[in-house]
């Protein structure tokens, strides 16, 4: 589905790159059948310098303790924490936890009032270095993405950036 990197514009005009490494690797828990469960993880990445750009170079996969049916995800923060500060410290503070995505089994995903919910939590308790998270929803045949900002708590779907020749 996805075998290059693709760009969202972010409400502050930025662009948000998700890496094609981080989009490979999600792509390996797309709910193409009705025997697989949602994934997630958390999202990975860097902010570029100088701009108010931002690019997701990895994320973290599901780990044996969380709990995975075919409409629910729920990730055990601390096994995904842990590899969070491990990339942090070896990265040198370059690596960062920029947000969440877990799988839907739909074509073009939508959020549910528990996503939603579960995002607000998440932008209101955890600690990072940004006014906003990221939060992907990947769909059988769609990945999309929202901003979340900590601040106001609004939550907006960002729209894909297409190159000349790819519409």
């Amino acid at each position: 589905m996805y075998n290059k990197s693709i760009i969202f514009r972010k409400s502050d005009g930025g662009k948000i790159k998700i890496d094609v490494y981080a989009l490979q690797k999600i792509m390996k828990y797309l709910q193409d059948d009705q025997e697989k469960c949602e994934a997630g993880g958390v999202l990975l990445g860097r902010y570029i310098i100088d701009s108010s750009d931002i690019v997701v170079d990895d994320i973290t996969t599901p780990m044996k303790n969380d709990t995975r049916q075919r409409c629910f995800f729920l990730k055990q923060k601390k096994y995904h924490q842990k590899v969070v500060t491990e990339k942090w410290i070896k990265s040198k503070g370059t690596c960062n936890y920029l947000g969440e995505w877990h799988t839907h089994p739909e074509p073009i995903p939508t959020p549910s009032y528990i996503d939603i919910s579960e995002w607000k939590r998440l932008l209101k308790e955890n600690k990072f270095d940004s006014q906003y998270l990221y939060f992907i929803i990947a769909g059988t045949e769609k990945l999309r993405i929202w901003e979340g900002n900590k601040s106001s708590l609004s939550i907006i779907l960002l729209e894909q950036i297409v190159n000349k020749g790819e519409e």
